[in-house]
């Protein structure tokens, strides 16, 4: 939807006024949100100078610089943050909707935590200059989202016991002999699951379960626990390695290499608005400010990939082809049957 000026003025004082989440209130910030005007960020500051801040729900514990960075361009606004895992965050925003709390600017959070949050209507659909500048695919459909950091998960080596040149480079290159035996896995539900979606939608599940012959070790750990277990040499070969976990401790000096084996599932975080945003002027800068060039920059300097064009960060010297997954029309249903064969191929006694 498309907000032109004349309407928009139509239904701006009604959000100037502080109104309580009405109808008028809502079609303000609807109006707010996807106002295209040449005015626009004129607007955007005039109406953030009387919200003077807002609140971001986010899991990640590395923005700081993003927030700093926000708070020099817009001296007036002062972010506060409310950190928590994906899961917390998606149960806090259901319960204080679900009592007609209404305090949530937006949210920074992984497309798979805001499906939730966008089933139960709480995300309100947005329109960026920013936008763009993005892969399509890094754009939810219905405009709830844009990816704004990301990583991939590949294949990582420690190099001291397989040095570069021999590590498997492809998803076909896993199937070989002198690899059955000395690969492991993260257990992690999300990696392990879309690990496996990632095979089904490139290779098929004939494939998954041809890889479930080379007797892969499962560990119940997060990727970045699998990784430093490669560091001390326990594990030697993994296919759920993230990029940024080897980017950063290999340039510490461990011993780590990583390749993407081919489309690779995006492990992503997006920003969105809430729906009944007590200050939607501040939050739609913010929005703007971590998908423009500057603030995918400061994404990159902590070591995540880019959607954006021409900010699009590669892991090393890999080319990386990526699946979206979480952005995927099905994708419920579809995490359901990926957990599933991963269990009966990988999880067998």
């Amino acid at each position: 939807m498309r907000i032109s000026r004349r309407e928009f003025g139509l239904i701006l004082p009604a959000a100037i006024a502080g109104w309580p989440l009405t109808a008028a209130a809502q079609s303000s910030n609807e109006a707010i949100a996807n106002y295209s005007g040449t005015d626009r960020q004129a607007m955007l500051e005039a109406g953030a100078r009387r919200e003077r801040g807002l609140l971001l729900y986010t899991t990640g514990t590395q923005i700081e610089p993003l927030i700093k960075g926000f708070e020099r361009k817009y001296p007036f606004l002062r972010v506060t943050v409310q950190r928590g895992t994906q899961t917390d965050i998606a149960r806090r925003a259901l319960q204080e909707y679900r009592v007609g709390l209404r305090k949530i600017d937006m949210f920074e959070l992984s497309s798979q935590g805001l499906i939730l949050i966008r089933d139960a209507n709480i995300l309100q659909p947005f329109r960026s200059p920013e936008t763009a500048s993005f892969d399509a695919a890094a754009i939810e459909p219905a405009r709830h989202w844009v990816v704004v950091r990301e990583s991939y998960t590949g294949i990582g080596s420690n190099t001291n016991a397989i040095p570069p040149g021999r590590a498997p480079r492809s998803y076909d290159d896993l199937l070989a002999p002198e690899w059955r035996g000395r690969m492991a896995m993260s257990g992690s539900a999300s990696t392990a699951a879309n690990f496996v979606g990632a095979l089904v939608l490139t290779r098929g599940e004939d494939f998954v379960r041809r890889l479930g012959a080379q007797d892969i070790r499962i560990y119940p750990v997060t990727a970045r626990a699998l990784a430093n277990l490669m560091i001390a040499g326990e594990v030697v070969l993994s296919p759920t390695i993230y990029n940024s976990h080897v980017e950063v401790s290999a340039a510490k000096g461990a011993p780590l290499a990583w390749a993407a084996p081919g489309p690779v599932p995006v492990t992503d975080t997006a920003v969105a608005l809430a729906r009944a945003a007590p200050s939607p002027h501040a939050a739609m800068l913010m929005i703007d400010y971590f998908m423009s060039q500057e603030g995918q920059a400061m994404y990159g300097q902590l070591g995540y990939g880019s959607a954006r064009q021409g900010a699009n960060r590669q892991a090393g010297n890999n080319q990386v082809q990526k699946l979206y997954i979480g952005n995927r029309p099905d994708f419920v249903r579809e995490f359901a049957e990926w957990s599933k064969l991963y269990r009966d191929v990988f999880l067998r006694s």
